[in-house]
């Protein structure tokens, strides 16, 4: 009896360990939105995505390189794709960052868990009604807010950052393909790594060679975002959602987009006027309705085995 409590109890404890890496990967990537647009003011998107990358691919190196296993992971397929995949998804959501308000790319971001949800269904996985409700809703907030930006953003700033969503959908599913990795780091260090190389020859191409001579806001902002919004989120969503079902973890992803509207009215000066607003709030609740629905059905849609990762 004292045994079966204490395993209980063992495994609450990691659950709530996982809901907090999640609640923090959440918060990371959603205060990098607003980071990022400190580094905007200075440097174009491109570069700001590179310096970004090669700070935390700094930070990531002597978890990727130290060991022979994890160096490994350099040579596999899937985890090469995903680091591609995850840089491209960075370049082109700040390029339209660049052409949106905080608050609008924000929200927008809202509809990834209604994207996992389609991409479980056509991967075989079962979904139920309430599930696709949520679908419908999330898609048709997306819709309210491309139609009517009130000087929110443009169309091209609009559907580049709904292209992002897509390359970050693709990480997700390549995620779930990586080998078994030796240690919780692994994964997202390599990933990490493999991102900043893939960025480094498209920021060159796009713009040049980067302006270091930053203002010390702007640093603070690309730094910000290497070490928070990227290293440190990137390895608490791998430990987060390889321990707890996709329905769960997706429901955290909604962090990013609430914190990041939030911060960009109350630090940018954006307006959430009417059909923002209406947008924005059919997002969030059509992908709270699919994480609840998707509950139903068993975990595992986009969540792997031990380790694993994602928005």
């Amino acid at each position: 009896m004292s045994l079966g409590t204490s395993t209980l109890g063992a495994r609450r404890n990691l659950q709530g360990l996982a809901i907090f890496a999640l609640v923090l990967a959440g918060s990371g990537w959603g205060v990098g939105l607003p980071l990022g647009k400190l580094a905007l003011r200075e440097i174009d998107p491109a570069h700001m995505v590179l310096l970004r990358f090669m700070v935390a691919a700094l930070a990531a190196a002597p978890f990727a390189l130290a060991r022979r296993e994890t160096r490994a992971l350099f040579r596999a397929p899937a985890v090469l794709a995903s680091g591609a995949l995850y840089g491209l998804g960075f370049v082109v959501q700040f390029e339209g960052l660049a052409h949106v308000s905080v608050a609008l790319a924000a929200l927008l971001v809202g509809v990834m868990p209604a994207l996992i949800a389609l991409c479980a269904r056509l991967m075989g996985e079962r979904l139920n009604r309430l599930v696709w409700a949520g679908v419908v809703a999330a898609t048709l907030g997306a819709a309210l807010i491309a139609g009517k930006p009130d000087g929110a953003g443009t169309p091209f700033g609009i559907a580049l950052s709904l292209a992002s969503l897509l390359l970050f959908l693709g990480w997700l599913v390549l995620m779930k393909h990586t080998p078994k990795a030796p240690s919780a780091l692994s994964i997202p260090a390599v990933t990490i790594v493999i991102a900043a190389l893939t960025i480094l020859p498209v920021a060159l191409l796009l713009h040049g060679a980067p302006r270091l001579s930053l203002s010390p806001t702007a640093w603070g902002g690309v730094i910000g975002q290497g070490l928070f919004s990227t290293l440190l989120a990137t390895a608490a969503w791998q430990y987060g959602s390889s321990r707890v079902g996709s329905a769960t973890a997706g429901v955290f992803i909604n962090i990013e987009p609430l914190l990041g509207a939030t911060l960009g009215v109350l630090l940018f000066g954006d307006r959430l006027h009417l059909g923002l607003v209406g947008g924005g709030a059919m997002i969030l609740v059509g992908s709270f309705v699919v994480v609840l629905g998707e509950s139903a059905n068993p975990p595992g849609a986009l969540a792997h085995d031990p380790p694993a990762t994602p928005g």
